[in-house]
């Protein structure tokens, strides 16, 4: 695909593989989850070669600078090279993974379900007999 051509957002993030479908995708933009170039957009919106593309998931937030566009979703080493992530969006995101994690460390851990032995403690101790 040549570099002049123009793509909808929601078809590129399907081929970069941000997202699993382009209904996902096409969600995404239209719940104010992407932003190209600092603005929400519509689904219908044309990106090209050039464009800073924010995209948040869950709790992890891309920014990504577009280098090529396809329609067509390729496996993955082919899609990486659609886009490049900047510097700050790395170090971010891996300081947020690392913080995840010391939190997920400080909780207590459970053992799995309660026994019936344990059920009946549970039952006994909050007031419910049955």
């Amino acid at each position: 695909m040549s570099e002049s051509q123009k793509i909808r957002i929601d078809k590129w993030l399907w081929a970069a593989r941000f997202y699993k479908t382009r209904a996902l995708a096409s969600k995404a933009v239209d719940g104010g989850k992407v932003h190209v170039n600092g603005q929400r957009v519509k689904s219908s919106r044309p990106i090209q070669v050039g464009n800073r593309i924010e995209i948040t998931r869950a709790q992890t937030q891309f920014v990504i600078d577009v280098t090529a566009l396809s329609e067509k979703r390729g496996p993955a080493k082919e899609a990486q090279f659609l886009y490049k992530e900047t510097q700050a969006s790395i170090e971010q995101r891996e300081l947020q993974s690392q913080q995840r994690k010391i939190m997920n460390s400080s909780l207590p851990k459970s053992k799995g379900k309660p026994d019936k032995h344990q059920r009946r403690q549970i039952r006994k101790a909050s007031g419910k007999l049955n």
